[in-house]
């Protein structure tokens, strides 16, 4: 891993993932492109964004990593690897992973990116053809959530048996008395309450989620690309809920590899309507890639879409990754925690359309942002709103939570930066995002500035 001065802002209230006639990238093996219902898909996506982006398709014959030349060469703000179950695996997430962080000499990511895949073609034709921003108001959990940054949901406690929180518009969270069992709960918060977003956490695999984690509950399961809840008395809730969503299984194994089409993530997709997820390719222990999800997407609601949130965490980890664990010989220290980074560095997945946007309901966020640009001058203003408590984790369930940096996505890509001022706040930047490391102790007087000049690319 290369060392590379880079320099940071922080992030505008709202950003966007593909501005007008950004490259977008879709990348397909030739075997896919071949199958007639498949190319359809790709064809479908093409169509979606070419008023707005100039699309390039890539084909690959036996290696995705083939595609490197090509996109170095088009370097895309988004990339849509268009796969078929079998194609769409843990080596191909992980080799993803690493082609994405190829495309010039930083260790960043250099793209948004995600695989579309899905049950059967038509199922991955619904997510190609989604089109309608995601803005989302009501919410399900299997495990604890911060309900003070969403607008409406529930939360059905992993640890606690009976114990459950729930939030109705305007009001204030209200802890309440749960059933014992709480699969028919949270099968309805998708087919009854329509929850937009789903988390969940605790024990996995390819084919279930245990939804207790300390005590005796029932699971989600799946069929034939169908999802389904089995309570504890062995009574089957079918999930019939296509609205469109996203999922968040952030504490969850195994959730995001698809290893035959029997695999839940396909199935959450196909009658779950989800159009966007995250999930881990292998068991989990350290929890970084997954849990950090939360501190970027709910936590700071309406800020970034879904795709910008993932990859804002997996810049964080990166970033960690480098300035903690990275000898100046470019060897990487992998004991403790390095190990831990490490070890989730290339193994969440993220699927859907990552130009597809999905945003929280806006709510009060701990600091607000500002990014201003005049010619080559690029400016970020962060503004406490919590005092001294601004910078502090909201929420702290989980593994690995909370004091994630601040990251900002340019509008554009630039190059040879000079900081004019805010270099004490030890900013970080790349060609497309900024990332500044989390001050902790929060001077609530303070502006928190930080000004560059970058030449636009």
């Amino acid at each position: 891993m290369r060392r590379i001065l880079l320099v940071a802002v922080l992030v505008a209230t709202t950003s966007t993932p593909c501005l007008a006639k950004e490259s977008y990238a879709i990348v397909v093996s030739s075997g896919t492109l071949a199958d007639a219902a498949w190319k359809a898909v790709t064809v479908a996506l093409e169509a979606k964004h070419a008023e707005k982006h100039d699309v390039s398709v890539v084909t690959w014959e036996k290696s995705v990593e083939e595609t490197l030349p090509r996109l170095t060469e088009v370097f895309p703000r988004c990339v849509c690897f268009v796969a078929t179950p079998e194609e769409a695996g843990r080596e191909f997430v992980a080799q993803v992973h690493r082609l994405t962080r190829a495309l010039d000499e930083d260790p960043y990511t250099d793209a948004l990116w995600g695989i579309l895949t899905g049950y059967d073609a038509d199922a991955a034709m619904v997510i190609a053809k989604e089109a309608k921003p995601l803005t989302v108001h009501r919410v399900a959990s299997g495990t604890e959530l911060a309900m003070e940054m969403v607008e409406a949901g529930v939360w059905y406690c992993e640890l606690n048996q009976n114990r459950m929180v729930r939030k109705q518009p305007g009001e204030a969270a209200e802890e309440l008395r749960g059933p014992d069992d709480t699969t028919k709960a949270l099968v309805d918060a998708l087919n009854v309450e329509k929850a937009q977003l789903m988390v969940t956490s605790g024990h996995a695999t390819e084919r279930d989620w245990q939804i207790g984690f300390r005590y005796r509950n029932g699971t989600f399961r799946c069929k034939d690309g169908r999802l389904f809840g089995l309570d504890t008395q062995g009574n089957q809730h079918p999930v019939e809920a296509p609205e469109a969503k996203v999922y968040l299984p952030i504490g969850n194994c195994l959730m995001g590899h698809i290893d035959s089409r029997d695999a839940m993530a396909l199935a959450w997709m196909n009658s779950a309507g989800v159009r966007q997820m995250i999930g881990y390719t292998v068991p989990t222990w350290f929890g970084y890639g997954g849990w950090g999800c939360l501190d970027y997407f709910v936590e700071q609601p309406g800020r970034y879409t879904f795709t910008e949130a993932f990859f804002a965490n997996h810049h964080a980890l990166i970033h960690r990754l480098e300035m903690e664990f990275t000898a100046e010989d470019g060897s990487m220290r992998t004991s403790g925690a390095g190990r831990g980074m490490l070890f989730d560095r290339d193994v969440v997945a993220i699927y859907g359309d990552p130009a597809w946007e999905a945003r929280m309901a806006p709510a009060d966020l701990a600091w607000d942002q500002e990014l201003t640009v005049a010619d080559d001058v690029y400016r970020l203003t962060v503004t406490p709103r919590r005092g001294s408590q601004t910078f502090e984790p909201i929420n702290t369930n989980g593994s690995q939570r909370g004091w994630r940096p601040v990251v900002a996505y340019l509008p554009h890509r630039v190059k040879n930066v000079r900081v004019v001022e805010g270099a004490d706040l030890k900013p970080r930047i790349t060609d497309n995002f900024v990332l500044v490391p989390n001050p902790r102790q929060c001077d609530p007087d303070r502006k928190y500035v930080v000004e560059f000049q970058a030449e636009r690319i």
